[in-house]
Parts: C-alpha cells; sequence; structure tokens
C-alpha cells in the first residue's frame, strides 16, 4: 500500500465518522459514491488497506473510535473511490438474550459480488435482515439474503 493510500486513508478515517453523526447516512453515502463507476480499478490491497483504517480507528478517540459502522464507510469510501463496486449493508435483528425484553443486535458491513468482502466475522451478518444498503438498493432487494 502506497504512502498516498496510508494518507487517504487515514484523511478518511479522521473526516467520515464525525461527518456520520452530523448528517443524514444517506447524504453521506451519496456524497462518497462516485457518480460513475471506474473503468478500470486501481490496484490496491484491499486487505491491507482494510487492516490500515481498522488500527487507525482502533487508536482514535470519541466518535473516530472503530465500530463496524465507521470501519465500513471509511473503507467504503476509498474502496469505492479504488474502482471496487462495493456496497454497505446496514442489519438489525431483534435477539434474545438473557434479562427482561429483547434486545436489538445491529451490524453494518460491505458486500462485494454478493458476499460479505472484509468482514472481520461473516458470522455476525449470516441470517441478519438487510435494513439498508448502499447504494441504494429496491426496497424489494432488502431481503436477508447475505
Amino acid at each position: 500500500m502506497t504512502v498516498t493510500w496510508r494518507l487517504r486513508a487515514a484523511a478518511a478515517a479522521l473526516i467520515v465518522p464525525p461527518a456520520i453523526r452530523v448528517t443524514s447516512l444517506a447524504k453521506l453515502m451519496k456524497w462518497l459514491t462516485p457518480p460513475r463507476e471506474r473503468e478500470t480499478a486501481i490496484a490496491l490491497d484491499d486487505k491491507a488497506i482494510a487492516r490500515w483504517v481498522t488500527r487507525i480507528l482502533h487508536r482514535l478517540p470519541g466518535p473516530w473510535h472503530l465500530s463496524c459502522l465507521n470501519r465500513s464507510v471509511v473503507l467504503y469510501s476509498l474502496l469505492r473511490a479504488a474502482g471496487r463496486p462495493v456496497e454497505l449493508c446496514i442489519g438489525v435483528a431483534r435477539t434474545v438474550r438473557g434479562g427482561p425484553g429483547p434486545h436489538m443486535a445491529a451490524h453494518a458491513w460491505l458486500v462485494l459480488d454478493g458476499a460479505p468482502y472484509l468482514e472481520p466475522d461473516t458470522e455476525l451478518v449470516t441470517g441478519l435482515p438487510v435494513v439498508a444498503r448502499f447504494p441504494d438498493a429496491p426496497a424489494s432487494s432488502l431481503a436477508p439474503s447475505i
């Protein structure tokens, strides 16, 4: 991974997480999604950039700190800029845990070619109903197929 991509990743890790908190995710994702796909993808070690982003976010405080949403949106912005047709999925489900009442489980992850991409724990997304997908997908395609 080049110094340029490391700097781009650091900049994205500093800018994107606070933006998630001050604007709607739909607006932010439109801003982060290039208007058209690149004809050829830029050579980039996707796994290395994912490790770098995770390390950066893990060391930052407050709104920057590592979370599945921060990591996924930062990686989405970088990989889309590099010409990867990744999608961002967000899933939410009720879970039964010890204690009173139902609890919620939520997770954000990337998808490439219909499969979780650069996801550290693919078990988290198995069977989790997708409630949002970016770039925008028709409502009928939001079935829990991942």
